[in-house]
Protein backbone atom coordinates (compact mmCIF):
# COMPACT_ATOMS: atom_id res chain seq x y z
CA UNK A 1 0.00 0.00 0.00
CA UNK A 2 1.39 3.40 -1.13
CA UNK A 3 0.79 6.10 1.09
CA UNK A 4 2.07 10.24 1.17
CA UNK A 5 2.71 11.48 4.59
CA UNK A 6 3.31 15.23 5.38
CA UNK A 7 5.16 16.08 8.77
CA UNK A 8 5.51 19.41 9.68
CA UNK A 9 9.20 20.34 10.41
CA UNK A 10 11.49 22.65 11.32
CA UNK A 11 14.85 23.96 9.14
CA UNK A 12 16.76 20.63 10.51
CA UNK A 13 13.77 17.94 9.71
CA UNK A 14 12.49 18.14 13.19
CA UNK A 15 8.93 17.72 14.20
CA UNK A 16 7.76 21.24 14.63
CA UNK A 17 5.04 21.27 16.83
CA UNK A 18 3.13 24.22 16.17
CA UNK A 19 1.79 22.35 12.67
CA UNK A 20 -0.34 25.77 11.42
CA UNK A 21 3.27 28.18 11.82
CA UNK A 22 5.69 25.58 10.61
CA UNK A 23 8.77 26.62 8.06
CA UNK A 24 8.57 22.98 5.62
CA UNK A 25 6.44 20.02 5.62
CA UNK A 26 8.48 17.03 4.77
CA UNK A 27 6.26 15.00 2.17
CA UNK A 28 7.28 11.64 2.50
CA UNK A 29 6.07 8.57 0.07
CA UNK A 30 6.15 4.98 1.61
CA UNK A 31 5.50 2.09 -0.23
CA UNK A 32 4.18 -0.94 1.85
CA UNK A 33 6.55 -0.03 4.43
CA UNK A 34 9.74 1.79 3.08
CA UNK A 35 10.50 5.24 2.23
CA UNK A 36 10.88 5.74 -1.85
CA UNK A 37 10.75 9.46 -1.44
CA UNK A 38 11.02 12.98 0.70
CA UNK A 39 10.62 16.18 -0.65
CA UNK A 40 10.52 19.00 1.36
CA UNK A 41 8.08 21.98 0.46
CA UNK A 42 7.26 25.32 1.96
CA UNK A 43 3.88 25.76 2.75
CA UNK A 44 1.16 28.86 1.79
CA UNK A 45 0.83 31.78 4.11
CA UNK A 46 -1.22 29.96 7.61
CA UNK A 47 -5.08 31.05 7.67
CA UNK A 48 -7.88 29.04 8.96
CA UNK A 49 -8.39 25.72 6.94
CA UNK A 50 -5.77 26.34 3.85
CA UNK A 51 -3.52 24.05 4.56
CA UNK A 52 -5.68 20.58 5.11
CA UNK A 53 -6.83 21.77 1.23
CA UNK A 54 -3.46 22.08 0.02
CA UNK A 55 -1.78 19.18 1.42
CA UNK A 56 -5.14 16.92 0.34
CA UNK A 57 -4.55 18.69 -2.97
CA UNK A 58 -0.75 17.26 -3.33
CA UNK A 59 -2.09 13.86 -2.58
CA UNK A 60 -1.07 13.41 1.46
CA UNK A 61 -3.24 10.15 2.89
CA UNK A 62 -1.80 10.97 6.15
CA UNK A 63 -0.59 13.61 8.21
CA UNK A 64 1.77 13.23 11.27
CA UNK A 65 1.64 16.21 14.17
CA UNK A 66 2.17 17.12 17.37
CA UNK A 67 -0.67 19.22 18.04
CA UNK A 68 -3.50 20.68 15.51
CA UNK A 69 -6.54 22.57 15.93
CA UNK A 70 -10.11 20.69 15.92
CA UNK A 71 -10.75 22.83 12.89
CA UNK A 72 -8.13 21.43 10.86
CA UNK A 73 -8.65 17.77 11.45
CA UNK A 74 -12.23 17.82 10.82
CA UNK A 75 -11.20 19.69 6.97
CA UNK A 76 -8.27 16.40 7.17
CA UNK A 77 -11.02 14.12 7.57
CA UNK A 78 -13.90 15.73 4.92
CA UNK A 79 -10.84 15.65 2.52
CA UNK A 80 -10.15 11.40 3.56
CA UNK A 81 -6.57 12.72 4.93
CA UNK A 82 -5.69 10.65 8.53
CA UNK A 83 -4.28 12.34 11.33
CA UNK A 84 -2.35 11.47 13.84
CA UNK A 85 -1.27 14.11 17.33
CA UNK A 86 0.90 14.21 19.34
CA UNK A 87 3.72 12.60 18.06
CA UNK A 88 7.19 12.84 19.19
CA UNK A 89 9.52 15.64 18.34
CA UNK A 90 11.78 13.44 16.37
CA UNK A 91 13.29 13.49 12.97
CA UNK A 92 10.48 13.42 9.85
CA UNK A 93 11.66 10.25 8.51
CA UNK A 94 12.35 8.49 12.26
CA UNK A 95 8.70 9.67 12.85
CA UNK A 96 7.31 8.12 9.28
CA UNK A 97 9.67 4.79 9.88
CA UNK A 98 8.25 4.49 12.86
CA UNK A 99 5.16 5.31 12.18
CA UNK A 100 4.51 2.59 9.37
CA UNK A 101 6.31 -0.11 11.59
CA UNK A 102 4.13 1.22 14.14
CA UNK A 103 6.73 1.48 16.58
CA UNK A 104 5.92 4.84 17.32
CA UNK A 105 2.97 5.85 20.03
CA UNK A 106 0.84 9.17 19.20
CA UNK A 107 -0.44 10.67 22.80
CA UNK A 108 -2.30 13.68 23.55
CA UNK A 109 -3.44 16.68 20.98
CA UNK A 110 -0.73 19.18 22.14
CA UNK A 111 -1.94 22.07 20.45
CA UNK A 112 -2.38 24.70 22.70
CA UNK A 113 -5.11 26.84 21.52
Amino acid sequence: MSKKIAVPVDENGILDGHFGHCKFFALIDVDEKTIVNEERVTPPPHEPGVLPKWLAEKGVSDVLAGGMGHKAIQIFNYNKVNVFVGAPKISATELVNGYVEETIEFSANYCDH
